[in-house]
C-alpha cells in the first residue's frame, strides 16, 4: 500500500535510505532532515514494514523534484520503486507542476516511466539551493532526467 508518511515512520525512512547512502548510491538524509520534510514522502508499506520510500520536493511554482527514492534491497523489481514514482507524479499533478525531475544513478528506471535526460543545467534553482551543499559538489556523477506532466 502506498500512502504519505507519519510521524511514526520517520526512523524507518531514515534507516532505508542511510542503507545506500553508505554505499553511495543516494544522497543521505539526517534524520532531523526527515522530519523537517516528512510531509514530502510516500511510503510503500506492507503488513506494517516500509519496504520502500520517495519524495515529491516542491523546487518552485512549476518544478519539482522526486529524490529519496529507495527500495529495501532484494525487493527490486516488484513495482515498488515505481509505483511510489506515480504517487509522486500524482501529487504534482493535483499541484499544478508542469515538470517533474530526478538526479539519479538509475536513468534506465526513470526513463521506463517517461522521464526524458536533461543537463543539470536546466536545473538552476536546484543547483543553487541543494547542491551547493553537496559533498560532491561541482563534481556531480548523478544523471538529470525530467517529465512534463
Amino acid at each position: 500500500m502506498i500512502r504519505c508518511a507519519r510521524i511514526s515512520d520517520a526512523k524507518a525512512i531514515h534507516q532505508l535510505l542511510l542503507g545506500y547512502a553508505q554505499q553511495g548510491q543516494l544522497l543521505g538524509r539526517s534524520l532531523v532532515d526527515i522530519y523537517d520534510a516528512l510531509r514530502d514522502f510516500h511510503v510503500f508499506e506492507e503488513e506494517g514494514e516500509i519496504l520502500g520510500v520517495g519524495a515529491l520536493q516542491i523546487c518552485w511554482e512549476d518544478l519539482a523534484e522526486i529524490r529519496s527514492l529507495a527500495v529495501t534491497p532484494g525487493l527490486a523489481g516488484r513495482g515498488l520503486g515505481r509505483q511510489i514514482v506515480e504517487a509522486c507524479l500524482s501529487e504534482a499533478r493535483e499541484l499544478g507542476l508542469k515538470r517533474v525531475f530526478a538526479l539519479t544513478y538509475q536513468p534506465g528506471f526513470f526513463a521506463r516511466l517517461g522521464f526524458f535526460e536533461i543537463e543539470k543545467s536546466e536545473l538552476p534553482h536546484k543547483i543553487w539551493t541543494d547542491c551547493i551543499h553537496c559533498v560532491k559538489f561541482p563534481d556531480c556523477d548523478e544523471i538529470a532526467c525530467a517529465i512534463n506532466l
